[in-house]
């Protein structure tokens, strides 16, 4: 199996309302809060929504190789409607996104782990709903990192 190759990646929690964003050291170690952005829900199908316009530039400023972007399976493994939206925010993020791949990732408790772990340091409230999305970026890229570095000893 070949190594993926060294470079940045960004984790995406796509929400209702806003879409948190982490980021990867260059050899894919550790995962690191970077920003949450407003989801767009009202742009036109054939325009690119400012959230997707966002995450195309913090690709280019972090010079990102590959995005991960979270799919809320159920515990059962099964898919309902919210994973049917991730996908299809995945394939127009993938439209906008040409030269870096996009993978989908299970993030399955991703916000309620990132939730626990805020609680626990004492984020509660209106801080906490400004941070939960970013953490829940953190939960599923550092999981994907992880899992990527078990396949590859």
């Amino acid at each position: 199996m070949n190594p993926r190759p060294r470079g940045r990646r960004l984790g995406v929690d796509v929400g209702k309302v806003r879409v948190g964003v982490a980021m990867s050291d260059p050899d894919g170690i550790l995962a690191t809060p970077l920003v949450t952005l407003p989801r767009d829900m009202g742009t036109a199908a054939d325009s690119v929504p400012a959230d997707i316009a966002e995450l195309v530039r913090l690709v280019a400023e972090y010079e990102a190789v590959e995005i991960v972007v979270g799919l809320p399976v159920r515990l059962t493994g099964a898919e309902g409607p919210a994973a049917i939206d991730i996908r299809g925010y995945a394939e127009r993020l993938t439209r906008a996104m040409t030269h870096v791949p996009v993978v989908l990732a299970d993030e399955r408790m991703s916000t309620v782990v990132a939730t626990r772990r805020l609680a626990e340091r004492g984020v509660r409230g209106k801080r906490q709903r400004a941070v939960v999305d970013q953490a829940a970026a953190v939960e599923i890229l550092q999981s994907w990192l992880d899992a990527q570095r078990r396949q590859t000893r």
